[in-house]
């Protein structure tokens, strides 16, 4: 037992997103070894210190192997380390630290038959606010986290939980949210007892099957593996800040596209409605794109004109981006 406790694993995990027809995917993979259940898993494995040239190399590798994805955009994302958080150290095995990684692609068809596509909101519906404030937030969660605020003692700690309430979920009277703060949204409710992977693992740490349960008809997304939603949540954060600063949302659509494309990808990452007219303005004053002569036919209306990325603006700005996503309640 004093070797499993000293001992440690580190796991390389890859966050996929693909954007298809406005809707944001992320690939998940059925991978026994990332928890030891019957929930699905983001792609991941064990980083082999003999057989890995780097971290990245490794991470690719489990990638293709789970998925048949040769990928393309791979950045690092953070790297999670708290204890407890793989079953497998819960069960008595080594520490397992996670390296994550975040790749942009296409949502190409995967031949590996325990991988799919999945919608990304479906394990965070909480954060798609495009057809206006999700019911579940005033029906289940506004109350939910209310409860636990005044549960705590009076004073300074009441307030500290109300406040973190306030900041995270942004209930000011104009109902909005800043949509980067997923991680810590993510942590609240893990913290408030509202996801199923609280009980699920305050069950496996106190060995007490009798540990509070989250009702099915409350359970607020697909559960995934491990702490595999927290790197979720992590990674949409990071892709929601970089909007604003770096032009990842390019790495996601086709080399020519029209610019409600573009709107559509930007809103399906942020999670909010844009307005048309100031998205437009603001690609054409950040000199984003530019037109390549063409056109397309979509539905009966006009020919739409065709855009492509300009990637010499990396060199003439330090920061090239759209603008930083805030969730509202209100239709634009």
């Amino acid at each position: 037992m004093d070797g499993n406790r000293s001992a440690m694993v580190i796991q390389l995990t890859a966050v996929i997103v693909a954007v298809t027809d406005d809707r944001p995917r992320v690939l998940v993979v059925r991978n026994p070894e990332a928890g030891g259940d019957d929930a699905p898993a983001l792609p991941s494995g064990p980083f082999d210190p003999v057989g890995h040239d780097s971290l990245e190399i490794g991470l690719r590798r489990w990638v293709e192997a789970q998925t048949g994805l040769d990928l393309y955009y791979v950045e690092q994302l953070y790297t999670f380390g708290n204890r407890y958080r793989d079953p497998v150290e819960v069960r008595g095995g080594p520490r397992v630290i996670s390296v994550a990684y975040i790749a942009l692609t296409r949502e190409d068809d995967v031949i590996e038959p325990d991988a799919e596509w999945c919608d990304w909101y479906d394990f965070l519906p909480w954060e798609d606010w495009r057809a206006g404030t999700p019911s579940m937030l005033s029906g289940h969660i506004e109350p939910a986290l209310a409860r636990w605020a005044r549960q705590a003692p009076a004073g300074k700690r009441r307030r500290a939980r109300q406040d973190r309430v306030n900041v995270t979920f942004g209930r000011d009277p104009e109902g909005e949210m800043d949509a980067v703060l997923s991680l810590e949204r993510f942590e609240l409710l893990y913290e408030a007892g509202l996801v199923p992977e609280a009980a699920r693992d305050g069950r496996a740490r106190s060995q007490d099957a009798r540990a509070r349960e989250v009702p099915a008809e409350r359970a607020l997304g697909v559960t995934l593996q491990a702490d595999h939603r927290r790197i979720l949540a992590t990674g949409l954060g990071r892709l929601r800040g970089k909007l604003a600063y770096r032009p990842v949302v390019f790495e996601l659509l086709p080399g020519e596209f029209t610019l409600l494309q573009l709107q559509r990808v930007a809103e399906a990452l942020s999670g909010a409605r844009l307005h048309k007219q100031n998205f437009r303005r603001l690609v054409t004053n950040a000199e984003l794109v530019e037109p390549v002569g063409r056109s397309r036919a979509i539905g009966r209306g006009r020919p739409a004109e065709l855009y492509r990325f300009r990637r010499e603006v990396l060199g003439e700005k330090l920061t090239v981006g759209l603008s930083r996503p805030v969730m509202r309640g209100g239709d634009d």
